[in-house]
């Protein structure tokens, strides 16, 4: 029996016993043409290649490795349903498909979803029937277009500066889940009253005159709190409150098991086990709050790209690890950088306290462009709805550099939508409008992209912005900081190293990192720890943002290799984490 790859509960957040795994052998088609709709393929034809689900078509994991573009790839499996599974409804299930993907069941076409990032799913009852059944799942892709976003995936055909190699196709994992009737459909927790009190935004999948919801929380394994709520309607807001509650935080990521089981007519329908951490983010002046305590953002880029599976970590335990290996550098968060992770990345955030920001892949498209809210917006909304309940997003940032050079007036607009728009789902959060260059006056924190690889020059920028001269690059960030909101470096380093002598460096044109690499392991961690040594010890900074955590194929900046491995001795490591974990002055 083959082993399924990826095979744990793809959301800890919302897990159901009654679920089964569909990652594994699927067949496989590539349709250069993108005609098979046309074609009518979905209803009878079976595909000769075979690939390993759910990793994309160019990464090794796969068993394709082909990287050309593929404007549209077929997937197909059966499926065996029991009479017992068919008693109620079932649900499948997609943590990412990019980009318009389109599933049909015995032949007949159930739905389409659009965009390569958030999670969906469909009802699929009423197109199955006992014993076999066959799902096909359609996606098409064209990252060219400039119609959809893409992130860092590459329009060319090489992976080309810091755009690297394509995902088509689905790329998290796909599960069936077997629920009754009535079900629970989603619960959003707002957990970020310090004194403890929890409510929650409860929808079912259909009305239910008599429905009671119960509520069971737990605290290491010991029962907290148990309550029975009426519930008024599909969508009903109930609260509870948390006797001597246990906060959230970097130090102590204090988690609350919870359990819902919806009752109908006396009788238990629906089981969801859960969990929440209780944590509130505010802003004071220029101080950014944890818990009301002021909490210095040592932050590392990390933009989620493996060498085997592209955008699919390899193993759960690979999530896990990258986060190891930023806390052991002694930083205490990331910018989960033009991608949006997949939730089991979140859950391990959330039990090992790292502070994470929500962000999305927004290039691709151009920011000016009128349409562009009706591309980016709902799929946008989708994720920030999707996540918000992981104590460990601390904010959102929807846009990424949006350039001075486009249409200034209709970016304005539409960036200011967006942050509109994701204040409204998640009003609990700061959310940066567009990180890096061209800020509106809506956002709750600014930040500056600055490449410098010279300490001395960091630090004369630090200290003019210390007197009021604020860090602004005038080419790209030309819109006048107030001195009055929280301000950080969200991107500096990106120091280029690898172990050659630098004429092998200089031969090696498609490899590249910021500035000329050091000529030594010593001379990197001196400029690091002056460049990072300049943002710590200026009262007017709330954080910063290293880039990055590790070399992504031709981008020769990481602290680790692209595998993992280390790139630098004990002691060159020993440096990095000893200043990431000085305290900073704007701490004191």
């Amino acid at each position: 029996m083959s082993v399924i790859p990826r095979p744990e509960h793809p959301r800890p957040q919302f897990m159901r016993e009654s679920w089964c795994s569909l990652n594994g052998e699927w067949e496989f088609y590539r349709d250069f043409g993108a005609s098979g709709k046309d074609r009518r393929i979905f209803e009878s034809a079976s595909f000769d290649e075979r690939i390993s689900v759910p990793f994309c078509p160019e990464s090794r994991l796969s068993g394709i490795e082909y990287k050309d573009f593929m404007p549209s790839v077929w997937y197909a499996r059966n499926i065996t349903v029991s009479e017992k599974e068919l008693a109620g409804r079932v649900i499948l299930h997609f943590g990412a498909c990019d980009y318009e993907t389109t599933v049909y069941v015995n032949s007949a076409e159930v739905g389409k979803h659009i965009g390569g990032y958030a999670s969906f799913e469909f009802d699929i009852t009423d197109f199955l029937k006992l014993g076999e059944n066959r799902i096909v799942v359609n996606a098409f892709d064209d990252v060219r277009s400039r119609r959809q976003p893409r992130g860092k995936q590459s329009s060319k055909f090489y992976s080309v500066g810091c755009d690297y190699t394509r995902t088509t196709g689905i790329w998290q994992s796909v599960w069936l889940e077997f629920v009754s009737d009535k079900y629970v459909k989603k619960i959003d927790v707002n957990a970020t009253d310090l004194n403890g009190s929890v409510t929650l935004g409860v929808e079912l999948n259909e009305y239910v005159s008599d429905a009671v919801l119960k509520v069971l929380v737990s605290y290491k394994q010991k029962t907290v709190l148990e309550e029975s709520f009426s519930l008024s309607g599909i969508v009903s807001t109930v609260s509870f409150k948390i006797a001597d509650p246990k906060l959230w935080n970097p130090d102590s990521p204090e988690l609350y098991e919870t359990k819902f089981v919806l009752e109908a007519g006396g009788k238990p329908v629906d089981e969801v086990s859960s969990y929440f951490g209780i944590r509130r983010v505010d802003i004071d002046g220029k101080r950014v709050l944890i818990n009301g305590r002021s909490v210095f953002q040592r932050l590392i880029l990390d933009q989620g790209f493996y060498p085997d599976g592209i955008y699919t970590a390899p193993t759960d335990a690979a999530l896990a690890r990258d986060i190891e290996l930023s806390m052991e550098l002694g930083f205490n968060g990331a910018r989960l950088h033009q991608k949006v992770f997949e939730e089991r990345f979140l859950y391990h955030a959330d039990r090992l306290g790292y502070l994470v920001w929500g962000e999305y892949p927004d290039w691709g498209v151009d920011p000016s462009d009128p349409e562009v809210l009706h591309i980016m917006l709902p799929e946008w909304l989708e994720c920030v709805a999707r996540d918000r309940n992981h104590p460990a997003i601390i904010g959102w940032c929807p846009h990424n550099e949006t350039s001075p050079h486009f249409d200034r007036v209709q970016m304005d607009t539409n960036v200011s939508a967006v942050y509109d728009a994701t204040k409204a789902v998640d009003p609990t959060r700061p959310v940066i409008d567009t990180s890096g260059y061209v800020h509106t006056d809506r956002t709750d924190i600014y930040d500056i992209h600055e490449y410098s690889q010279s300490p001395e020059y960091f630090r004369e920028l630090v200290k003019k912005h210390r007197e009021g001269i604020y860090f602004a690059n005038p080419h790209k960030n030309n819109r006048t900081y107030d001195g009055k909101k929280p301000f950080f470096v969200s991107e500096y380093g990106g120091i280029k190293w690898y172990p050659e002598s630098q004429e092998a460096m200089n031969d090696r044109k498609l490899s590249w990192g910021y500035g000329n690499a050091p000529k030594t392991p010593e001379e990197f961690r001196d400029r690091y720890v002056g460049l990072t040594e300049a943002i710590i010890s200026c009262e007017e900074m709330m954080g910063f943002c290293y880039t990055q955590l590790t070399d992504i194929e031709q981008e020769q900046n990481g602290l680790y290799y692209y595998d993992r491995s280390r790139k630098f001795s004990d002691d060159i490591y020993d440096a990095v984490r000893e200043v990431n974990t000085r305290k900073a002055a704007i701490e004191d």
